[in-house]
């Protein structure tokens, strides 16, 4: 059994899905692991990761826009605001999602869906760097 620890940063414009697929079936390849599982893990409270449609872009803009009207900036029903009105939204939207995910890994790559692909969610409208945590374990 092997184990790989890695840490990437991911940099990101503001609100919405961040596409990093490539970036973990890199790390997944660099592993070595040819079967296995890759954990990932989203060292922040106001971002996420899913597993989500990557064929069709306006998916994501759906998400984006259920999610603005579910838990939408600046509810007076909030009372931390510490980094503003998207401060306390960014959290519950975090909440609601997660900021772990595990990925099977088969024939040295990532056992996705044929529409499926990683995406860490940004969930403040500013870009922040994020950092992503990714164990790989598993036979070589």
């Amino acid at each position: 059994m092997q184990q790989y620890l890695a840490t990437i940063a991911i940099p990101t414009s503001g609100r919405g899905l961040v596409d990093i697929t490539e970036r973990v079936h890199e790390q997944v390849a660099a592993s070595g692991v040819v079967r296995g599982l890759v954990n990932l893990f989203l060292r922040h409270t106001s971002a996420s990761l899913l597993v989500q449609e990557n064929a069709d872009p306006t998916v994501r803009a759906d998400l984006e826009r259920f999610f603005a009207r579910l838990v939408p900036d600046g509810d007076a029903l909030f009372r931390h605001q510490d980094e503003g009105p998207d401060d306390m939204p960014a959290h519950v939207r975090t909440a609601l999602t997660a900021v772990n995910l595990a990925v099977p890994v088969q024939g040295g790559t990532l056992a996705l869906g044929t529409w499926q692909g990683i995406y860490l969610w940004e969930h403040r409208r500013h870009g922040h760097r994020r950092e992503l945590m990714l164990h790989v374990l598993g036979e070589r």
